[in-house]
């Protein structure tokens, strides 16, 4: 099986591949919705990060996709409900790099109470300038986290640990954890928070979601931070509440058009202003995070393909299989209609397998059935699943 690795992922993904058997091409940068239509004809694997999006058009093309991979945290970049409907399966790493982004925002709101960009910019101009005008310590101050989540809680711990007061929004029932604690509503945190973070998801919902209405309702000289999604925040409106004073700082890691490969040039509202910290997208970029990624993502990817287990997937039934070391494997991704277990069991049953086990699970209109054999099934049997009324697709593996 061919893979194509783009962006510049971690080279223990094709590592972890190749002692696999797979063909692993490694590129650095992303691809156009063109140049993907053009690369992925021959391609079982994809892996990716977030500059790559893969639509239906580049989905259409893509005849021989199995699986993609999404080196990184969000999925937002790929079209879930297309993948799914092509029976392609799509993976992510939704915890290998939450330490590294956390890290990064403590470090930011450090920065930021202290004016340390402004700081270390006059000396390297030559300038001296020691004075505690406009300097605080984070201590007691109140952190106001917007989404909950996996980085969203590990921050929540973090900032106490240092000091900071935590309150947090979510649309979600979330668990507070520590001393943390929760409000009822967006307008509440802002109003007492004397720092914002938002961790928030890429859904389309979120669009927008922070502009210049909710820059008004955050206290006087407050900070804000932002490493969730670009698409989330009102580059615009932060610049004019940076320039008036009302926002006395600011760190974005992520914007709403960003480069497409390295060295690209960058354009934003945001550029040149004082106090505002600038990251190119880095939040889980540590050595750390994106080996740990690396490691998981490729083993999701080689585990569906040599096994098909889809434990994890963000957009096809999950079905946590156990490894198979001996027999056959069966899989059977089918639109989620009754009766369709029962008719592959009658299958099974009229061509005498002696089924080892059975694995199954569902998500909205489609199943997942993983059957592990004695012997192999008999190919008029295989085909008569393959050829059912709700099959999307069949699939064997061998021990």
């Amino acid at each position: 099986m061919k893979v194509l690795l783009l962006e510049n992922i971690h080279p223990v993904a094709v590592e972890i591949l190749e002692a696999r058997g797979f063909d692993v091409e490694l590129r650095t940068g992303s691809l156009s919705e063109d140049e993907l239509i053009g690369a992925l004809p021959g391609v079982q694997l994809l892996g990716i990060r977030s500059n790559t999006h893969l639509t239906p058009r580049v989905l259409d093309a893509a005849s021989d996709l199995l699986a993609v991979g999404c080196f990184c945290i969000g999925t937002n970049q790929v079209d879930l409900v297309a993948a799914a409907e092509r029976g392609i399966a799509v993976f992510n790493a939704p915890y290998s790099n939450t330490r590294s982004v956390v890290e990064l925002v403590i470090g930011e709101i450090i920065v930021l109470a202290r004016r340390l960009a402004e700081k270390t910019e006059k000396m390297h101009a030559g300038v001296w300038d020691k004075s505690a005008k406009g300097s605080h310590e984070i201590r007691g101050r109140t952190l106001g986290i917007v989404g909950y989540g996996n980085i969203g809680t590990q921050l929540s711990n973090l900032a106490e640990a240092m000091g900071l007061r935590v309150i947090f929004f979510d649309t979600a029932d979330r668990l507070a954890h520590g001393n943390a604690r929760r409000v009822t509503s967006l307008d509440e945190l802002l109003a007492e928070a004397d720092v914002v973070s938002i961790h928030v998801d890429g859904r389309p919902g979120n669009a927008g979601m922070f502009g210049a209405e909710q820059f008004a309702r955050m206290r006087p000289r407050s900070l804000f931070i932002n490493a969730s999604r670009g698409m989330v925040v009102d580059d615009v409106a932060l610049r004019e509440n940076i320039l008036s004073g009302h926002i006395a700082g600011a760190a974005l890691d992520v914007f709403p058009v960003e480069p497409k490969a390295q060295g690209d040039p960058f354009e934003s509202a945001l550029r040149g202003l004082d106090n505002v910290i600038l990251t190119p997208h880095v939040g889980g970029s540590t050595q750390e995070a994106q080996e740990e990624i690396g490691y998981f993502v490729a083993g999701k990817l080689g585990g569906f393909a040599l096994e098909g287990r889809t434990e994890l997937s963000v957009n096809v039934p999950a079905v946590q299989a156990p490894q198979l070391t001996a027999g056959h494997r069966i899989g059977f991704l089918h639109v989620n209609v009754p009766g369709v277990l029962a008719s592959v069991n009658g299958v099974l049953a009229d061509a005498g397998a002696n089924v080892t086990g059975q694995y199954l699970s569902t998500r909205g209109e489609q199943g997942y059935v993983v059957t592990d054999t004695l012997d192999p099934l008999p190919s008029d049997a295989l085909a008569k699943l393959a050829e059912a009324e709700h099959a999307i697709w069949l699939r064997t593996w061998d021990a």
